[in-house]
């Protein structure tokens, strides 16, 4: 199998094939020596790759199968940013003691953590806690912008005004932070996503706004055409942050919806 076993201690990192240990599985591999970690790098044809629908939630979730072991995505990295995707493993095992997989693409990275799928309704949600890449929540507010001034331009300010409440009415439903007044949700339709703090958002705020901006979205033109125009604001982005996002959004449960 063309994967790599990464052993480290604190003295001396050694790289291996996989192959001198195929005899032990996953779970065996799993340490609780606190001077070692093990980390699996994977290339997608080791791997089974499917979305299963979510127990109490309408929407699917990816699951990655491995050595019969299943996994939940938790964070995509574009091909250049193999440091950036190995140091958040590094503190996903070491520090908060997850068990994950590294997937190498030929575009991306992806990190992947171990889940029972019949708990999945007791799991929290990926990353639960913390903040999600500032690249991805900019995109999505790119894009919210940029659904916002479509509306206006080409129904009305009416409309637009209409959006603006129902997209406020949502978000403060959802609990969204720092979203908590029709001013906070103007602030994030004008401002300038790349030169501004983002609101600390995660990635599962992140599929809510994604999801309730295709439906109002649809609701005001009667179709989905406007997905295109929206994503157009994507441009606006550093090429790798776009990259990045693209990827993330390829994968991520709401994506399909904007494809």
């Amino acid at each position: 199998m063309p994967c790599t076993l990464l052993v480290e201690n604190f003295t001396c990192p050694i790289r291996m094939s996989y192959q001198a240990r195929s005899h032990l599985k996953f779970s065996e591999l799993d340490s609780t020596d606190t001077n070692r970690c093990i980390m699996f790098i994977l290339k997608r044809q080791d791997v089974d790759i499917k979305n299963v629908q979510h127990p109490s939630k309408d929407q699917p979730i990816p699951i990655l199968y491995y050595q019969g072991q299943t996994f939940r995505l938790l964070s995509v990295f574009s091909s250049a940013q193999e440091e950036e995707a190995m140091a958040l493993w590094r503190d996903l095992t070491d520090n908060r003691g997850k068990a994950c997989v590294l997937l190498e693409e030929p575009a991306r990275f992806s990190i992947w953590g171990k889940i029972r799928l019949d708990a999945l309704d007791q799991e929290g949600e990926p990353g639960a806690g913390q903040p999600a890449e500032q690249s991805l929540i900019q995109g999505c507010l790119l894009i919210l912008q940029a659904l916002f001034i479509d509306i206006e331009d080409l129904l009305g300010a009416k409309q637009a005004s209409l959006f603006e409440k129902e997209i406020t009415s949502a978000l403060m439903q959802w609990r969204f932070p720092q979203v908590n007044s029709e001013k906070a949700i103007n602030n994030l339709l004008t401002m300038d996503p790349l030169a501004t703090q983002v609101p600390p958002w995660e990635e599962h705020h992140l599929q809510r706004l994604l999801e309730e901006m295709h439906r109002l979205g649809k609701d005001s033109f009667g179709n989905a055409n406007f997905t295109g125009r929206s994503l157009d604001a994507l441009e606006d982005l550093p090429n790798n942050d776009r990259k990045l996002f693209v990827e993330w959004l390829s994968l991520s449960p709401s994506g399909k919806l904007w494809q």
